[in-house]
């Protein structure tokens, strides 16, 4: 695992020194989904601290006792998350990357407030997900939908734990550089024009990129990437 990582960090600086940027403003968020705990413990032993989930129900078994014996460990969903599991996530996750919907942006507002229970010690962080790949279907269809979900957002944030850090995509597969590169830069753009628009000083965080196209997502503004086989190798689901 220490040689992919080792390469993997290689590669972005080389592609941030391309775009002029600095590689340490640049996370790497470890996805470990498919993955057992041992491979888990391995990227903490590379000094890796930001791990990333799709499913819920994974997570509660892999990370429970991990982030008792680890507490500078961080823990985001990136996969669609359900209503029904809303309670569970927000129980273990720090931040919630793939937040769709309006409706599932009030749910965790309200699991963060249920009465009867103590509130969250911390903030929950949210990123709201465009979608720009045709592959995928989840995520706000434009713009004017994630502007709706910002103004959602900010209203909620005065009775509810909620954060909103950012914004994340996944680009389309199979249609080459040029659609990635797209898909990436209308993420950036959409981030920058959020920023001006609404009074959010925690907003800094753009996730894009995965092992396949991280370099090209470090090239148009990534400040986090969600990477997985690179570090971890080939995942048996």
């Amino acid at each position: 695992m220490r040689s992919g990582l080792d390469v993997t960090r290689e590669r972005i600086g080389l592609a941030a020194a391309r775009a002029g940027r600095d590689p340490s403003a640049i996370e790497i968020v470890a996805v470990s989904k498919f993955h057992p705990t041992e491979a888990v413990g391995a990227a903490l032993a590379c000094g890796i601290r930001h791990f990333a989930e799709s499913r819920v129900q994974e997570a509660e078994g892999k990370f429970t006792q991990l982030r008792l014996e680890n507490p500078e460990l961080r823990l985001d969903l990136i996969g669609h998350l359900q209503r029904n599991k809303v309670k569970r996530a927000v129980a273990l996750f720090d931040g919630i990357q793939s937040i769709d919907s309006l409706e599932i942006l009030d749910s965790i507002a309200a699991g963060l407030r249920l009465p009867g229970e103590e509130a969250r010690a911390h903030r929950i962080e949210l990123l709201l997900e465009l979608h720009t790949g045709e592959e995928s279907k989840s995520g706000f269809p434009d713009a004017d939908a994630v502007r709706r979900a910002c103004e959602g957002a900010l209203a909620l944030r005065s009775v509810s734990a909620i954060e909103l850090r950012g914004l994340m995509t996944m680009a389309p597969l199979g249609l080459g550089e040029a659609a990635i590169h797209s898909s990436f830069r209308t993420l950036k753009s959409l981030f920058d024009s959020l920023i001006v628009e609404f009074d959010m000083p925690s907003f800094t965080v753009l996730s894009m990129g995965m092992s396949g196209d991280f370099e090209i997502a470090v090239e148009e503004g990534a400040t986090e990437l969600r990477i997985g086989t690179a570090i971890f190798g080939e995942r048996n689901p």
